[in-house]
């Protein structure tokens, strides 16, 4: 608003200035000057017209009335602050050691220092290199001596265990129980069995007391063993003091065979079931039956010999009973014994059993014996599945081992480019091995990034042996930089026999330890080449 009004007084004051300024008196004319010779013609200039403004109303200016500002608050005294502290009672700080001076001498000497310390950590790294590659040799050496301690501890408890039952077939009772002791102290899968066979052996050797705590033990050990129900009626056997009498041999050798008699007639049982089944095997099927129910007195021997003419007879009723023996359902102790006699024997059917076995099984040891039983059959097929879909790299190095076995290599190659862990990788490599695989072999020498993988298949080539294998080296010790598949390849060549290479290599290398290396196998082999060099070297002055 008040800038409106200011604008208006404005332009009023820009029309009134004209008008005052024609009615202000006129200046006193002056004296005209003198005319020129020549005088200029005036010209006539018309004026404006004057122009009359309205009036304007008066403008009056409100007063503008402003609120009173409120009234600060008083700000509160500030506390005083505290004293500061005495700062000569601070430590006084240590003088700081002079840096030494560095004297840096000559470009010369300095270059010599500089060239020498680079050598220095220069052989450092390659120490530490080659020390960081010993210890992962060695962590991968113990890795695999703890496998095959492993492995040894199982197959020792096969051996134990089959001595035992031969023992028993032949009648050493205290023989067996000592047998199936030794097991049943490694506490391992067989244990509960052994503890039962050990008890059954006591009690055919007349130690009734020592056959009483056996079965005990296993009742309390294994209180969920399948063998607790056998065990219970050879108890009630043994306690009623059915034990037989072992007969002592005469001095001249003549008379009874020093065996029990119940030995005696298990020999003559098993004859009788050979010759029953080739007479008249509807009429076998059900007795041998009978020899391998539960509670069965019958001896190992012919329960055996009963297992394994069901397993030849080709009668359902007899396959039947193998499947139950197969399953643990009987016989526990002739249950590897029953799936060997369905890959061999069960055709369709019995491997179509072992499979639904192998799904349902919780034992490593029954899958592993069902692998070989398909190995043995030829079904090539569910061993390529478990290679390669089997969680348990235990069990998917069992099927790569069999397949080596068959001689699959272009399956097991491909497996091997799919795989992942270098503990599989290095089972297909022992089964490409086993099935005699020297291409893919030499393939992996000269490529394989794993060096662990890398010198397991140098080591299988000089295995193999051979003139491809032997080139193949050669070739390889050539090009290859590396100092530790270098020695891997003269492994290989002691491996092979290769005198020839080994005299070769320990005239031209230039690496003293490679050297050294060829001149130690040299001197373990027996070899006229060898022979012939280290007599040279022994005539050098």
């Amino acid at each position: 608003m008040i800038r409106k009004m200011v604008v208006m007084v404005a332009a009023i004051l820009i029309w009134v200035a004209p008008g005052a300024a024609q009615t202000s008196p006129a200046p006193p004319a002056k004296k005209p000057a003198a005319a020129a010779p020549t005088q200029a013609r005036r010209t006539k200039v018309a004026r404006a017209p004057r122009v009359e403004w309205p009036e304007l109303p008066d403008i009056s200016i409100p007063e503008i009335e402003f609120p009173a500002l409120p009234e600060l608050p008083v700000l509160p005294e500030l506390p005083d602050l505290p004293a500061l502290p005495d700062l000569s009672a601070l430590p006084v700080l240590p003088a700081v050691p002079a840096f030494p001076a560095i004297e840096l001498g000559d470009s010369e000497g300095r270059g010599g220092n500089l060239q020498e310390q680079a050598e220095r950590s220069k052989e450092q790294a390659e120490r530490a290199k080659e020390k960081a590659e010993r210890d992962r040799e060695r962590a991968a050496e113990q890795k695999e001596r703890e496998r095959d301690k492993e492995q040894d501890k199982l197959e020792r408890e096969e051996d134990l265990y089959d001595d035992g039952l031969e023992a028993m077939d032949e009648g050493r009772w205290e023989r067996a129980a000592d047998k199936f002791a030794q097991v049943a102290e490694m506490k391992g899968k067989k244990a509960d069995s052994a503890l039962y066979w050990k008890a059954y052996s006591e009690h055919k050797a007349g130690h009734q007391a020592e056959a009483i705590t056996t079965l005990t033990e296993l009742q309390k050990k294994y209180p969920k063993s399948s063998y607790l129900k056998d065990a219970k009626a050879l108890e009630i056997e043994v306690r009623a003091g059915k034990s037989p009498t072992v007969i002592e041999v005469p001095p001249s050798g003549t008379g009874p065979s020093g065996r029990p008699p119940s030995e005696e007639d298990c020999e003559l049982k098993v004859l009788a079931i050979n010759s029953l089944m080739n007479q008249d095997s509807e009429r076998a099927v059900p007795l041998l039956e009978k020899f391998l129910q539960a509670g069965s007195s019958s001896c190992p021997k012919v329960r055996k010999q009963a297992l394994f003419v069901l397993a030849q007879s080709g009668s359902p009723r007899g396959r039947a009973v193998i499947e139950k023996v197969a399953r643990g359902q009987l016989v526990p102790e002739l249950q590897r014994e029953a799936i060997n006699y369905l890959g061999l024997f069960g055709g369709h059917e019995g491997r179509a059993v072992l499979k639904e076995i192998y799904e349902s099984s919780n034992d490593n040891s029954i899958k592993k014996r069902i692998l070989q039983s398909f190995m043995v059959s030829g079904e090539k097929e569910f061993l390529l599945g478990v290679a390669r879909k089997e969680k348990d790299s235990d069990l998917r190095a069992a099927a790569v081992q069999q397949l080596g076995v068959m001689g699959a290599r272009e399956e097991l190659w491909q497996m091997f480019e799919q795989e992942i862990t270098s503990e599989v990788k290095a089972k297909i490599i022992n089964a490409l091995f086993v099935g005699g695989d020297a291409e893919h072999m030499i393939q992996l020498a000269k490529s394989e990034k794993d060096a662990d993988l890398r010198k397991k298949a140098i080591n299988n080539l000089g295995l193999m042996g051979g003139k491809r294998t032997g080139d193949a080296l050669v070739e390889l010790y050539t090009n290859e930089k590396d100092t530790s598949v270098r020695k891997a390849v003269l492994n290989a060549f002691f491996l092979q026999g290769n005198c020839r290479q080994l005299v070769d290599v320990a005239r031209k290398e230039t690496d003293q330890e490679l050297k050294r290396g060829a001149v130690q196998k040299l001197s373990l082999m027996n070899c006229k080449e060898g022979l012939d060099f280290l007599m040279e070297l022994l005539n050098k002055p």
